[in-house]
């Protein structure tokens, strides 16, 4: 019975991975939204906004960080009298630290793509605003499928980051907190996107990259 289910699943999964761009609108879509790569910010901080579940498990998620950040400095600080300034200078090193987390951030963003079907898949940056984009070209991408693609990353490193500092103790523990504070702030595009999945809950909502467009399309159609 759970083998039937499972290849149930996986017919499932692969009959949306083999959607095309163009045969979307004959199967009954119309485009809601086209997101131009370089208005990325705008977009989501608007959808950051929205009181979704995307945005609930994001504040709870920085809360959760903040509080037990705060409650090692805490601790330390009555325990073992370490200085908040040495805490906060080695949480500054892991703050800093998470400049080198989002090549790793987007490599596994752009392996999820792989994982559920996508072949074309490639990297993108704009240096002025500083953000940076995995991108999958013409992979129509289906609500549970965004849903990994955008959450990869974010429950990845965070297990690593709390696995680290499991390991750690004194002034050292905050290089990891601090890298796992700041990298659940950077993870606020992803849940800002899936914010925006999540405010069109009632609609089977799909999405695409057009890489030399520079936009990536969502289309919907009545559940």
């Amino acid at each position: 019975m759970i083998s039937g289910i499972l290849i149930r699943q996986t017919q499932i999964l692969i009959s949306k991975m083999n959607a095309e761009p163009q045969d979307l609108i004959k199967d009954g879509y119309h485009q809601i939204e086209q997101l131009g790569h370089k208005e990325l910010i705008p977009f989501v901080k608007t959808n950051l906004k929205k009181k979704t579940r995307a945005t609930s498990l994001y504040n709870v998620a920085l809360g959760t960080t903040l509080a037990v950040l705060v409650g090692f400095l805490s601790y330390y600080f009555f325990a073992d009298h370490l200085s908040f300034s040495k805490a906060f200078a080695f949480a500054g090193i892991g703050i800093f630290s998470t400049l080198f987390l989002i090549p790793i951030h987007e490599f596994i963003h752009g392996l999820a793509y792989k994982w559920v079907g996508a072949k074309n898949t490639s990297y993108d940056v704009n240096w002025k605003k500083f953000y940076f984009m995995a991108l999958a070209d013409k992979f129509v991408c289906n609500r549970k499928e965004f849903q990994i693609v955008a959450l990869a990353p974010f429950i990845t490193i965070s297990i690593l980051l709390i696995l680290v500092s499991l390991l750690l103790s004194g002034y050292f523990i905050f290089i990891p907190l601090g890298a796992l504070l700041f990298h659940t702030m950077c993870c606020g595009g992803d849940f800002g996107l899936l914010s925006f999945f999540d405010s069109n809950k009632n609609v089977e909502l799909v999405t695409y990259d057009d890489v030399q467009e520079n936009i990536s399309y969502f289309l919907a159609k009545s559940a």
